[in-house]
């Protein structure tokens, strides 16, 4: 969540337009290692659907919130990503039917060391 994008981002979820803006993970990061013990939430939705994600936010500087694992992208795939206030929401896109847990990870910057996870077991399915 380092690098700022340049434009305005778009959203739809339930029904409410969201205009953000925010940062995008750096892609020569390490990845995230195991993940401490951290809540889960289960989300069910139909194909084609967008999923928002609003991780909690940290009082903690320099730690930043992580994917910590591949997301099958005949699942789901990131559209998005930004800043509400303090939090940082994730946008996906549902591909296909099918199950994927999406986990991140709470790191010292680029750190493979996690301190806080959060996990979302999604489920697609055809309609």
């Amino acid at each position: 969540m380092r690098h700022r994008l340049r434009y305005p981002l778009a959203l739809t979820t339930v029904a409410v337009g969201l205009s953000i803006t925010g940062g995008i993970a750096s892609a020569t990061a390490p990845p995230v290692g195991p993940l401490p013990s951290g809540q889960v939430t289960d989300i069910r939705t139909s194909r084609n659907s967008l999923i928002s994600i609003a991780l909690p936010s940290s009082s903690r500087a320099g730690y930043v919130w992580r994917l910590a694992r591949r997301v099958d992208p005949k699942v789901a795939v990131q559209v998005g990503e930004g800043e509400i206030g303090r939090n940082v929401v994730v946008v996906f896109k549902t591909t296909g039917p099918g199950h994927v847990r999406i986990a991140f990870g709470l790191t010292r910057g680029e750190s493979p060391k996690a301190v806080q996870s959060v996990t979302y077991r999604l489920t697609v399915t055809a309609r």
